[in-house]
């Protein structure tokens, strides 16, 4: 998955050191992101490459976390005539680079950037919010309130039934990809009452032996992801689809799954897990 950048070390610890020549620069408009691509994958620019043309970056940059015991940090200022081997583009890059651990580092970074650029004013006093200097969070020093970074948890869901499991394509999304169940948690319910009520409110099924298999942090849109597996618990597994959320949903034998690996996400190793499985 793409968080899992073994034998490289991630290490987000709030630890603002200045940054070293080696540093790297991350940098981001909208939802376009500094980089280079090469036949190796993808680079990012670093602050020798860019501090000799323009000074205020080694003053003005915000630490985010280390891979490698090497720097990422966010700055807010990069005039892009003076770095033109490197290019504006869409973060779906981080999904299908083979720089493992720079896609990750790219996408981590484009959520923290999220954070900071819609986290400027606090929301209870509409003061402007400060840095704080020994973890990562936002400090109004008018009213004291504190702001962290969110993440939203969300389930995926693998229902299935002796040797079938039901795969789903989305509605109106541009990629027309099998993917299992999946939803945000709500206030108030468990993670295993989540997945009941996902699945009966996307394709209306009642399913039991709900049981953990592993999570994910998912960037891409500030969740952390909670994959479960579960059974159908009666019926023949008729679907009733919400055609709001879903553009078909149908059960599939394990040895008919028309699903290939992929590196990014939980959602595909859940699929080939259940597929390959004896």
């Amino acid at each position: 998955m793409i968080h899992e950048i073994a034998p490289s070390k991630f290490c987000n610890a709030y630890n603002v050191v200045p940054p070293k020549p080696t540093s790297f620069v991350l940098y981001y408009i909208e939802n376009l992101s500094l980089v280079k691509s090469t036949s190796q994958g993808i680079e990012f620019v670093q602050f020798k490459d860019l501090g000799k043309y323009c000074q205020d970056i080694w003053e003005n940059w915000t630490y985010l976390f280390s891979v490698d015991g090497e720097g990422y940090y966010l700055v807010d200022n990069v005039d892009l005539e003076k770095v033109a081997d490197f290019e504006m583009e869409s973060i779906d890059i981080f999904r299908n680079s083979s720089s493992h651990k720079q896609a990750f580092a790219g996408i981590t970074g484009y959520q923290l950037y999220r954070w900071y650029k819609c986290n400027k004013y606090c929301s209870t006093c509409s003061s402007t919010l400060i840095k704080d200097d020994k973890e990562r969070m936002l400090l109004c020093k008018e009213c004291n309130q504190m702001v962290y970074p969110r993440l939203n948890p969300a389930v995926i869901i693998g229902v299935t039934h002796g040797n079938r499991i039901l795969l789903s394509q989305y509605a109106n999304r541009y990629r027309n990809r099998y993917a299992l169940l999946a939803g945000f948690v709500e206030v108030g319910e468990s993670l295993e009452e989540a997945v009941k009520r996902e699945v009966m409110e996307e394709v209306g099924l009642h399913v039991t032996n709900v049981r953990y298999y592993k999570s994910q942090p998912w960037p891409f849109t500030d969740s952390i992801l909670m994959g479960f597996y579960c059974d159908l618990a009666d019926g023949n597994g008729e679907v009733t689809l919400d055609k709001e959320e879903l553009a078909l949903a149908r059960w599939f034998d394990r040895e008919d799954i028309p699903v290939k690996p992929s590196r990014d996400s939980l959602t595909n190793e859940m699929i080939m897990y259940f597929k390959n499985a004896q």
